[in-house]
């Protein structure tokens, strides 16, 4: 017997099984890092108030947007009534996490605020269209989408708990409606969020803007621009370019009204957000999707005027899909703000989303409700 080669084939083998074992182990390793990293998004439930619903003599819908005072365990959420139906105007709302089901008696309205303009005075019918809310931690941070039609702008306004408009942030010039740039109608400024280091407010376009480029199609996504504020300067500091997805279709009947935007942001830190987008075509109904965005690698558009033909050379923020609604298998309505709520007592945290029901008798108010490690 070759004593030489018996030894090499037994190291040989030696060796290959080791290697096995290591793989093994380092592959479990990656995978169990991996699974740890992926954020978790557990439905909880859902609690639905019907349109016309009647609160201190206003109709509580239009709900655009939502944010939470964790200080005093309520939630703010405003509506997108243009002084229509009763004088523009938020929510307070007290969401009851520690049931041990989500119920009808899981939210209440608990308060209405009047909103008022410069002058002291309630905003005049048509004059805004109330779309995001941010809260600082004393006072809320409120855009409005303006009206293209009527040439009234857009606008981000700080104001009190009661009400009282405390400043007004600077929109870029590029923004503004003009005859052929600024932003579409109804396709404005429908987000805010604030960093929790407080140092950033975030808002963005539901779709792009006249001069950058269309609005999304079943074929191809819109360019919205994310603006960067610097709170403590008052003034925005970056652009980001922001590509939706297409609308969003499981049918052939895709006749009339169809549409699909960036509707609301929240911030996890000062680079990272997520992101959610409202798809609604006949046929399909409302597609909501929430992303994981990154703007670290994302080029700074600010100095850009128009993207139309400057697209190939840009970075985009980077996406990553985190929940398709859609397999939650219940019926969602017109989803347009998040927040995040309070920690449960599974040491998860609470999301909360909300709907913009249009005052349309054939929706409701929804509000959805997860657990997320995020």
């Amino acid at each position: 017997m070759n004593i030489f080669k018996h030894r090499t084939y037994k190291y040989l083998i030696l060796t290959l099984i080791t290697c096995l074992i290591i793989a093994v182990i380092t592959g479990r390793i990656i995978n169990s890092v991996t699974q740890a990293t992926l954020p978790k998004i557990t439905f909880l439930g859902e609690v639905n108030f019907p349109t016309r619903l009647e609160f201190k003599n206003t109709e509580a819908g239009g709900l655009s947007a939502i944010t939470y005072n964790p200080e005093k365990q309520i939630y703010y959420t405003i509506s997108d009534d243009r002084s229509s139906k009763a004088p523009a105007r938020f929510y307070t709302l007290k969401i009851d996490l520690e049931q041990d089901e989500i119920s009808e008696e899981t939210v209440t309205f608990t308060d209405v605020t009047t909103l008022l303009n410069e002058t002291g005075k309630p905003f005049p019918t048509l004059s805004i269209d109330s779309e995001g809310i941010a809260f600082t931690g004393e006072t809320l941070f409120i855009s409005s989408e303006g009206d293209r039609k009527r040439q009234i702008q857009p606008f981000i306004r700080e104001f009190s708990l009661t009400g009282k408009q405390l400043q007004n942030l600077p929109i870029p010039e590029k923004f503004l409606i003009q005859s052929n740039s600024g932003v579409r109608n109804n396709l404005a400024l429908e987000s805010l969020t604030i960093t929790p280091s407080q140092k950033y407010l975030f808002t963005a376009t539901e779709n792009a803007l006249v001069q950058d480029g269309a609005e999304a199609t079943f074929s191809l996504g819109s360019y919205c621009r994310i603006i960067r504020y610097d709170l403590a300067k008052g003034q925005p500091e970056t652009e980001f370019l922001y590509i939706t997805e297409p609308i969003a279709t499981n049918s052939n009947n895709v006749g009339g009204f169809s549409t699909n935007g960036l509707v609301d942001l929240i911030a996890l830190d000062d680079t990272h957000l997520l992101s959610l987008e409202r798809s609604f075509s006949l046929g399909t109904g409302n597609v909501i999707k929430l992303f994981q965005i990154d703007l670290s690698d994302a080029d700074n558009i600010q100095k850009i005027d128009g993207l139309n033909n400057q697209i190939t050379e840009i970075s985009p923020v980077q996406k990553k899909l985190l929940l398709d609604f859609s397999t939650l298998e219940i019926v969602l309505d017109n989803i347009e703000g998040i927040t995040f709520g309070p920690d449960l007592t599974d040491g998860q945290r609470s999301l909360i989303l909300i709907s913009d029901n249009n005052f349309n008798p054939l929706q409701i108010t929804q509000i959805l409700i997860f657990s997320t490690n995020l």
